[in-house]
């Protein structure tokens, strides 16, 4: 069965973590790398462990492994065989799945919250190529080597015991078809699609997000639809636009506020007017049943979320 529907007919939102990579920034880690959080997964996967920790314990549904960046093709070209890679990106849902199992053993009260999520990421193409194109979606390739890109490493994830895919910060309706077309091959397998986008209609590669939306409302496999890693000030336009041509649930997890420079891979720390968390319920009053925090959020923001929705 579905996961998301089965929260969701007893909660009213699902509660997503923060960012991961933010979160090992503040315990020291240096994740200036093609691997990104993927890096840690290698070098000190109890640090992993710990952050998914602090999310649960801030209120999370769910959490997002650190599978982003983590792929065969990546951890080879650092050297590591197909043997390891696999080994380690089994491990990004072991440790998420540990994470969970411990916190939930220790909860006293499980009555006001649903038992957590491992939701593993596929991060897009772009993601691997680390050239900002994750932000563009302007591939040289075409559906078939995106097929074969995704495959295996959601062959690995599935077989690690995901309860659900986390097919995220898509630049394209094309990457979504791709990724669609290897669920094909899991049939009972459940993921959502959440977009990057460029503005409160279009997503990164200047599709409209409510062609998107309309797309996926069709195909049983996708369990969400929505957007994550963008400007907060543009998701109440885009949950009207999702919603305008789909009835399935709408996820949103946006940045912070702060604002991303691909090429020099830095942060500009000047927040938008409004602080985060105090846009998270307008979201879900708007139509959002799926919210939580991408890059430079914390678990202070998922806090805050759990403090109005519980």
């Amino acid at each position: 069965m579905n996961p998301i529907n089965q929260i969701l007919t007893n909660f009213p939102i699902m509660v997503l973590d923060g960012a991961m990579a933010t979160e090992l920034e503040r315990y020291g880690c240096n994740l200036n790398d093609r691997l990104w959080s993927a890096k840690i997964v290698m070098e000190n996967p109890e640090l992993i462990k710990k952050v998914h920790l602090d999310y649960f314990q801030a209120g999370a549904d769910c959490a997002i492994t650190a599978s982003y960046q983590a792929t065969i093709q990546g951890y080879q070209e650092r050297g590591l065989s197909e043997e390891e890679a696999i080994g380690l990106i089994q491990k990004s849902v072991q440790l998420a799945a540990e994470a969970r199992d411990e916190f939930w053993n220790q909860l006293k009260d499980k009555s006001t919250r649903p038992k957590p999520l491992v939701a593993a990421s596929v991060g897009p193409y772009g993601a691997f190529l680390s050239d900002g194109s994750e932000y563009r979606g302007d591939y040289s390739i075409g559906e078939d080597e995106l097929v074969a890109f995704h495959k295996d490493r959601i062959r690995v994830l599935v077989e690690a015991g995901a309860d659900v895919l986390a097919c995220e910060t898509l630049p394209c309706l094309a990457e979504a078809k791709a990724i669609m077309k290897v669920l094909k091959d899991f049939p009972e397998v459940y993921a959502w699609f959440s977009f990057s986008a460029k503005d409160g209609y279009h997503i990164s590669d200047g599709e409209k997000i409510s062609s998107c939306a309309e797309w996926l409302d069709g195909e049983e496999q996708a369990a969400a639809i929505g957007i994550n890693c963008s400007a907060p000030q543009f998701i109440e336009s885009l949950i009207n636009e999702v919603k305008s041509r789909s009835s399935k649930p709408i996820i949103v997890y946006p940045n912070s506020g702060e604002e991303y420079d691909a090429t020099s891979k830095t942060w500009n720390e000047e927040l938008q007017e409004n602080p985060f968390s105090s846009n998270t319920q307008r979201w879900h009053e708007a139509g959002a049943q799926i919210i939580g925090g991408c890059c430079r959020t914390t678990p202070e923001d998922i806090a805050a979320i759990t403090g109005w929705a519980r």
